[in-house]
């Protein structure tokens, strides 16, 4: 039986969380019964509407009832609790699995919007997949048949930088699974675990022990599930063993990775923004959507790029295949997130486009087993003929061996009855309870840490016991006698040891080891007290629960991740709450500043792992987190937009980078992906281009002054003694400058110059000079004195920016640069630009001077392309003279052309020749020729300027062209010297170990 239908699209909005709340977001969506409206916080009449197949409204309008199960407030509240969700999306996939066909449900949203609360749930809130589980059980309990059998399968997988890793599996996956292809199957996962089940608090804690798996499942990379794909497969059996008749269908239950991640990791300007493949899964999901969307419309699409990611490998059938598929796109209602809501809204829109085709999957079980054989003889049979023709076994007959061995095994399951499958799983699920059973009456006895996790559905699923009477060492080693092994970035082998003595609980740090308690760095032994929040190395997250006697009903759920990080950004200054601004006698905060808040907490434990990971390297960088414009304004006295940036210094040569988030973001995951390679044991050989670690050296950009343009309204000279301040709003230097109108020729005007009223300017020419004299106390080259500075503005509407000279080993830097422009006609526009507007300068960093390095290495290549450069400069320098000598005396003849013009006419308005003819009488015609004389003169004057004009032009091409070739001379000189300067590094770095080596061993 075929069924053909579009997939079915849903759409839930959640309550503002408490950091929404607190930045007073508004909510911009509104709903009507299925259609859902969206408004731009910026611009209220910009709206947008989406119709889509359900619409749940979670946002408002409900209470938590004494089972703490958020409800409805009354029988006219809109609110859509987890029940309703359910009895929509859960119960009509539990109808389709019924009648064989395969069901898939799809969880999208950005990171927090509510996709695992959806799924799984929180507390006592369940979600679809637990609530799914129980209602399937309940139908089998009730439609017990002597001659049917019901067979329930579970497996958990999660895919995170296109690696499939087992949740289920007891053992450690190097690499991850397999994502295999079968003429029968499809993609398939080989050799993935699936558990049998026969009550739904089983399957209950299969799901209980998965999500531990995802906490642990990287051995020293504490990923977040944001990151991360999990699907849920329940596979539905129903025997009918009288037909000898097989009805299966696969219930698949995913739970997408946050959708912003994509715009992340697209890192502006990043040379290894494609280099991470964190990303890949979500951004090929879009395009095989898009494409599939296309094919519903009747478009002609070519490819539809399934096999181009894991994820989409695995999903083909729910998307565009066999299957009924559904989504639930989740998303926030406030204003703050309105770019993510938008774009949610809009890949939903596209999914509903989709067409299935489901089949009900209806099998004689002999009839499996017998296709199987078939294809086994002829398996069997090339592998015969491979070996007769005498070509190498061991490479031609690899995959056929093993597709011989999955099909066999493939038998073996359908052979084995479900009992036997039962009972072998038996065993492990009395172990599994008694080790609940005894987790539930250690809580009641001791203290103990509890994890917890950027996602909150991970949270409290790994428990660190403290027993009584005795030390427990927590590391990474198992060589000390009660020892808790854990795993993590900067965990020691043996980093803490905890005491609990007489009532008493106290935590000591070995060593070096780093431990953080409530926000504070710990390094002697400290008492413990209920709920306090301890971090072990760079990234492990316990909340203390104390002595039984101590706890009481306390509400845990403000002790989440951001919490942990929003105490350690306080003690480093960085407080959300003295951010805030006074509002009477409420403090809400700036709503800029709250999502540079959030942006700060959630980048710097990144920030924290990077370090480490740049130390177990030895890649000798140091990373640290800063807010860019925080306390900055523009020219207008306007907020400059703010953002979290992070600042990379190579510790050895004392070189800066500055990196944007998205930058940072994208290169940390490639980072842990080389670190994990370098943790399971592989040689790590890393290309330079394609090295996270590594940048070409750069410019940085120090800080912006303003000097206001109003002064050139009266034509008035500006002198400034302006401040650079950085991005943090702190002084960089102090720039001593002047603002001069002028004439054409480049003299100040002087106080006769001066206007009282701008609009005397209206129409004439202004002309006037930015003199940039000396940089004062500039604490770039006070760190490091062999750097160097440079500035660089831009003036009025001129498309590009003037640079001043660079300036080297020089705190007190002296410029002394002199740019003079002109305006031909003064505009009402221009006199309100400079009444309002300013010069904006911004001063740069420079790290490597060719000169200098050219002196350390003395290499000869080098030197050769330095003397052509030094040519090229005297050239310049040389035509630059030329250029402003023919301006001068283009200006002189000018003047004297005027001259001779005014002075050609008398008083009485004769011409100098009508005067010459009435002076001389019929010696006219002497004078006659004196005037023709004087005309060619006039004649070859404008023909020698034109020519000089045309030299000026030809002179200025010349120079845009050398300047050209400087810049590209100087590029190569960049990356010789970043060549030449790491492997300097490496020879010392390495001589100076193999001299402690040579002096341990004598």
């Amino acid at each position: 039986m075929l069924s053909a239908d579009s997939v079915k699209v849903a759409v839930r909005v959640r309550p503002f969380n408490q950091m929404e709340k607190d930045a007073g977001s508004h909510c911009i969506i509104s709903m009507l019964l299925n259609s859902i409206t969206i408004c731009d916080p910026r611009n209220r009449n910009n709206v947008k509407s989406f119709t889509f197949d359900l619409a749940y409204w979670s946002h408002s309008a409900f209470i938590k009832n004494e089972e703490g199960i958020l409800i409805p407030d009354g029988p006219t509240s809109r609110y859509a609790d987890q029940r309703r969700v359910f009895d929509d999306l859960g119960q009509e996939m539990l109808k389709n699995a019924w009648k064989g066909y395969n069901a898939t449900l799809l969880a999208y949203g950005q990171t927090g919007s509510g996709k695992s609360y959806s799924m799984i749930g929180y507390g006592p809130d369940r979600g679809i997949i637990p609530l799914t589980c129980d209602e399937l059980f309940k139908a089998i309990q009730q439609n017990q048949e002597l001659d049917k059998q019901y067979q329930i399968y579970f497996s958990m997988l999660e895919i995170y930088n296109e690696k499939v890793i087992d949740l289920l599996s007891k053992s450690k996956q190097p690499g991850g699974l397999k994502v295999r292809e079968s003429p029968q199957r499809g993609f398939y996962v080989e050799d993935l675990r699936s558990v049998p089940c026969e009550s739904s608090q089983q399957v209950e804690q299969l799901l209980k022990e998965g999500n531990k798996k995802r906490i642990t499942a990287s051995t020293n990379i504490n990923m977040s599930s944001s990151r991360s794909h999990m699907i849920i497969t329940v596979r539905f059996k129903q025997v009918f063993l009288k037909d000898n008749l097989t009805k299966q269908s696969d219930i698949n239950l995913v739970d997408l990775a946050g959708s912003e991640r994509q715009r992340a990791s697209g890192s502006e300007g990043d040379r290894l923004r494609e280099g991470s493949a964190i990303n890949l899964s979500l951004t090929t999901l879009g395009n095989v959507i898009s494409a599939l969307a296309e094919i519903a419309m009747g478009k002609k699409v070519l490819h539809v790029p399934y096999r181009n990611s894991t994820l989409t490998k695995l999903l083909q059938s729910a998307l565009g295949g066999n299957s009924k598929t559904m989504m639930i796109a989740t998303v926030s209602p406030a204003d703050i997130c309105f770019e993510e809501t938008l774009s949610t809204l809009r890949y939903a829109e596209r999914t509903k486009d989709i067409q299935n085709k489901a089949v009900i999957n209806e099998n004689p079980t002999e009839q499996l087993i017998q296709e199987l054989r078939t294809e086994n003889t002829k398996l069997r049979s090339t592998i015969t003929k491979i070996r007769n023709s005498g070509q190498r076994v061991e490479e031609e007959t690899k995959e056929l061996r093993r597709a011989l061995a999955e099909n066999e095994l493939e038998m073996a399951e359908i052979q084995t009855s479900w009992e036997q499958c039962l009972e072998r799983a038996q065993k492990e699920w009395e172990q599994q309870y008694q080790t609940l059973t005894q987790e539930r009456q250690m809580i009641q006895m001791f203290p103990y840490l509890s994890n917890v996790n950027v996602d909150p559905q991970l949270s409290a699923f790994v428990k660190l016991f403290i027993r009584d009477g005795r030390e427990t060492v927590i590391g990474q080693s198992s060589n000390f006698s009660q020892v808790v092994v854990i795993k993590g970035l900067g965990i020691a082998d043996k980093h803490v040891t905890i005491t609990n003595r007489d009532n008493k609980v106290t935590l000591e740090p070995h060593g070096q080891a780093k431990v953080t308690i409530n926000g504070v760095t710990v390094l002697t032994k400290v008492q413990l007290r209920h709920l306090d929040r301890v971090i072990l190395g760079s990234n492990s997250t316990y909340l203390y629960m104390g002595l039984p006697r101590e706890r009481n009903a306390e509400d845990l759920s403000k002790y989440d991740y951001d919490f942990f990080q929003s105490e350690l950004a306080a003690v480093e200054g960085f407080n959300r709450d003295a951010l805030a601004a006074p509002a009477g006698q409420n403090k809400k905060v700036d709503p800029s500043v709250l999502a540079v808040f959030l942006d700060y907490i959630r980048v710097k434990p990144m920030v924290t792992e990077a370090n480490q990971i740049s130390k177990e390297l030895n890649k000798d960088l140091k990373f640290e987190l800063e807010v860019k414009n925080l306390a900055l304004t523009d020219s207008r006295g306007h907020d400059l937009v703010k953002e979290v940036m992070v600042k990379v210094t190579n510790i050895l040569t004392q070189q800066v980078w500055v990196w944007s988030r998205a930058k940072f973001v994208n290169r940390k995951f490639i980072m842990e992906d080389i670190y994990q390679r370098f943790v399971d044991g592989e040689k790590i050989s890393v290309e330079r281009e394609s090295d996270p670690f590594w940048d070409p050296i750069e410019a940085v950009h120090l800080g912006t002054a303003y000097v206001w343009l109003q002064s050139l309204n009266y034509c008035i000279t500006l002198e400034e003694h302006v401040e650079f301040h950085n991005s943090q709003g702190e002084e960089e230097a102090i720039l001593q400058m002047n603002l001069v109108p002028c004439s054409p020729t480049g003299q100040p005007l002087g106080e006769d110059g001066i206007l009282i009223d701008p609009t005397e300017l209206l129409g004439q020419r202004l002309d006037f000079q930015v003199q940039i004299i000396q940089c004062l106390g500039i604490k770039w080259l006070k760190q490091n004195s062999k750097r160097g500075i440079q500035i660089r503005y831009h003036v009025l509407s001129h498309p590009h920016p003037f640079h001043t000279k660079p300036a080297w080993n020089n705190v007190n830097a002296r410029i002394d640069q002199v740019m003079q422009f002109t305006v031909k006609s003064v505009s009402q526009e221009l006199l309100s630009y400079l009444q309002n507007h300013a010069l904006v300068l911004d001063l740069w960093g420079l790290q490597v001077r060719l000169s200098v390095q050219l002196q350390e290495t003395g290499d000869n290549q080098l030197s050769e392309l330095y003397v052509k450069l030094s040519k090229l400069e005297q050239e310049i320098e040389l035509l630059r003279d030329v250029n402003r000598t023919l301006r001068r005396d283009n200006v002189t003849l000018k003047d004297t052309l005027k001259r001779v013009m005014n002075d050609a006419t008398n008083p009485d308005g004769k011409s100098f020749h009508q005067s010459n003819i009435q002076a001389s009488g019929s010696k006219g015609t002497h004078k006659a020729s004196y005037e023709v004389e004087f005309a060619k003169a006039l004649k070859k004057f404008y023909q020698s300027m034109n020519q000089d004009e045309a030299s000026v032009d030809l002179l200025r091409l010349y120079l845009d062209k050398q300047t050209g070739a400087i810049k590209d001379v100087g590029d190569s000189f960049e990356v010789c010297m970043n060549t030449l300067k790491n492997d300097i590094s490496l020879i010392v770095k390495k001589k100076k170990e193999h001299s402690l080596w040579s002096s341990v061993t004598k």
